[in-house]
């Protein structure tokens, strides 16, 4: 990858003008700027690991572990270090290069901060990259995890600002703001992105995608979203979003955040091999591997390895 330089500042008029281009030529300027950061034949492979389940007071209306859902996703305790150690190196075998926690949190507790700590260590003594979601941090949580050797810190900001209080209401726009100053204060890589299909409109999305490229230093890692409707859940009934709709919007965050790895995370359950090879395509170069993910399901393996063959494609290798 280039040295990362002065970010450019998006406007966007700038970027909907970028959007509403013939298909053909967004996805082929989005495939070029994709060529010059990246081997458009590779894509990074990423496990995702729940480390605690359930009970979060956040009232998200996405979230199938809010305990304002009736989803029936039961809250569980903080898993040991000792067991994530173990899933982070069955993880390795399976061929992640990354591997992410998540944990159904406001933010940590300080009696669960030591344990992370261990997580945290114990994951990249095994050679992996690490990352973690855990919700807001303080700048001394920021402090006390990049310290312990946390490579990346994932806090999405799910939709525009305009568009935010529809979705959460215990929490303001700024206050995700806030965590990312706060990782980034640290010294941590920033890991941000949104979801698609929440009800949003087109200039959500793409207010999003400005919002994250206009950071001071936009993240490194940019997750895309499709929504899963979850039962019990205040969206369970959202309109599906449509597939070429997706795919600019992926292309879009390639062009504004040329060097940043985009990631196909929730939803690809559901998306057609020619939706992802479409999403690849278009500056796509990031997946979460295996069955589950958090609470829903993932493709698997045996269905991304057959894609990732059919399409040329293989998977990055740890650097």
């Amino acid at each position: 990858m280039m040295d990362r330089g002065r970010p450019q500042i998006w406007t966007v008029a700038a970027a909907r003008s970028l959007y509403e281009r013939p298909f053909n030529d967004l996805l082929f300027d989005a495939h070029t700027v994709h060529r010059a950061h990246f081997d458009p034949n590779q894509v990074q492979l990423s496990k995702l690991l729940n480390i605690k389940t359930g009970g979060c007071p956040e009232d998200c209306g996405y979230c199938s572990q809010s305990i304002h859902h009736a989803s029936g996703v039961k809250a569980s305790k903080l898993m040991s270090p000792e067991q994530v150690i173990e899933e982070a190196r069955n993880a390795k075998q399976g061929g992640a290069t990354r591997y992410c926690m998540g944990a159904a949190w406001r933010s940590p507790k300080p009696r669960d901060e030591a344990a992370i700590v261990a997580m945290v260590k114990g994951v990249k003594a095994l050679g992996l990259e690490t990352c973690m979601t855990l919700g807001m941090l303080s700048p001394e949580q920021a402090k006390t995890f990049a310290d312990a050797g946390l490579d990346y810190y994932n806090h999405n900001i799910d939709t525009s600002e305009r568009f935010y209080p529809e979705v959460a209401t215990t929490r303001t726009f700024d206050d995700r703001l806030q965590t990312l100053a706060h990782v980034r204060e640290a010294g941590m890589k920033v890991c941000s992105g949104g979801i698609l299909g929440l009800g949003e409109s087109v200039d959500d999305r793409i207010d999003m995608l400005v919002t994250l490229a206009n950071l001071p230093t936009p993240p490194e890692s940019v997750p895309i979203n499709m929504l899963i409707p979850i039962k019990g859940s205040r969206l369970a009934d959202a309109t599906p979003v449509d597939p070429i709709a997706f795919a600019r919007i992926v292309a879009l965050a390639r062009i504004l955040m040329p060097e940043s790895y985009v990631r196909l995370t929730a939803g690809r359950a559901s998306m057609s091999d020619e939706m992802q090879a479409l999403c690849f395509f278009a500056g796509a170069n990031s997946i979460f591997i295996g069955d589950t993910l958090l609470t829903t399901a993932n493709p698997g393996n045996d269905r991304d390895s057959s894609l990732l063959r059919r399409l040329g494609l293989t998977a990055e290798t740890a650097v």
